[in-house]
């Protein structure tokens, strides 16, 4: 992990020890949140004085707002400001309150980087603008972004990815990996909306990888086959290869063979319509339908994909231990 030796200096200046400064860096950078479990799990320590007198000074400093929530427990927000500016972290919405779903991400976005403190990530949004726009070479407007609008009168902000989704390179690798932690009840109708505002991006890269992370691995076959039908496909093969998808998956819908269909067909159905739509492909599905273009003919209409991609899905499996798996230190 990329910690500078500096922040923790600063962190040490405000009276904290070299591991909970380290901590406390991890949790301002990825999370903004986290309960007694993570602590003691960083420090491989257990309750005691030592971890009382690691409470007692956030407390006492105002660094920390302690929250409970009903059936759930104790959870820890880092809001100070002067933390965060002392690493030079002022910026991050980390230190704002959120509502419960947002926590329970954030809870489980430092669960998978507790696990994976290797990794090289890149922490903040200027640092993905610089290696994306700056060491790629990609122009911004490719970038995920969001428009937040301010008071009367003020100008909007432009802010990139907004969903600080944790990114990061393996080893020496060069290329980049991109998660997505789905937490809670499954909504991959929202992994659908990340994906779709990420394509603009991926579209520009001829490698990448991306992991899926997740507390149930049942989950892992649905998730997939959305990126498999939505990402790696599109992206890999030629466009050729996705007309003629969409024509196969088209011509068993519309002839009522719902049973030669899955979900992901009906996924790429959906996004593809859009694309394949106007005269001249209504003009070949028919013609392909019929019989009177063949297969051959209609790739012959599309030139090659002439940049090559490889795109590598991958899946984390969390430990099961959710927000109402800490305890509730009533001394803490």
């Amino acid at each position: 992990m990329n910690v500078s030796p500096l922040h923790i200096d600063t962190l040490k200046a405000l009276g904290y020890s070299e591991q909970e400064a380290q901590f406390l860096y991890i949790v301002a950078t990825h999370s903004g949140y986290f309960m007694a479990r993570q602590f003691l799990g960083f420090t491989g320590s257990y309750w005691g004085k030592r971890t009382m007198t690691f409470w007692n000074k956030l407390q006492a400093k105002n660094h920390v707002r302690r929250e409970t929530y009903p059936l759930s427990g104790v959870v820890y927000h880092l809001f100070s400001r002067k933390l965060y500016s002392s690493i030079e972290r002022e910026n991050l919405r980390n230190r704002r309150a959120h509502e419960l779903d947002f926590i329970r991400r954030r809870l489980a976005m430092l669960d998978f980087v507790l696990a994976n403190q290797e990794y090289r990530y890149l922490e903040t949004e200027p640092e993905k603008v610089r290696f994306f726009s700056g060491a790629l070479n990609i122009e911004t407007h490719f970038l995920p972004s969001k428009i937040y609008l301010g008071k009367p009168g003020s100008k909007p902000t432009l802010r990139y990815f907004v969903d600080k989704l944790p990114m990061f390179f393996a080893d020496a690798s060069p290329v980049v990996t991109f998660t997505y932690i789905q937490e809670g009840e499954p909504a991959f109708s929202e992994f659908v909306h990340h994906l779709q505002d990420y394509i603009p991006l991926y579209k520009q890269l001829s490698e990448f990888r991306f992991l899926y992370v997740s507390r149930e691995d049942s989950r892992f076959e649905k998730a997939s086959e959305i990126f498999h039908s939505l990402v790696k496909i599109p992206l890999e093969s030629d466009i050729a290869d996705e007309v003629l998808r969409y024509f196969r998956v088209r011509k068993a819908w519309d002839e009522k063979q719902y049973a030669a269909v899955t979900e992901a067909d009906l996924i790429f159905r959906n996004q593809a319509r859009s694309r394949f739509s106007g005269e001249r492909f209504e003009g070949f599905y028919r013609g392909w339908k019929h019989g009177r273009i063949t297969e051959e003919a209609l790739r012959r209409q599309f030139p090659a994909n002439d940049r090559r991609r490889h795109i590598a899905f991958g899946t984390f499996l969390l430990k099961r231990i959710g927000i109402a798996g800490d305890e509730n230190h009533e001394n803490a």
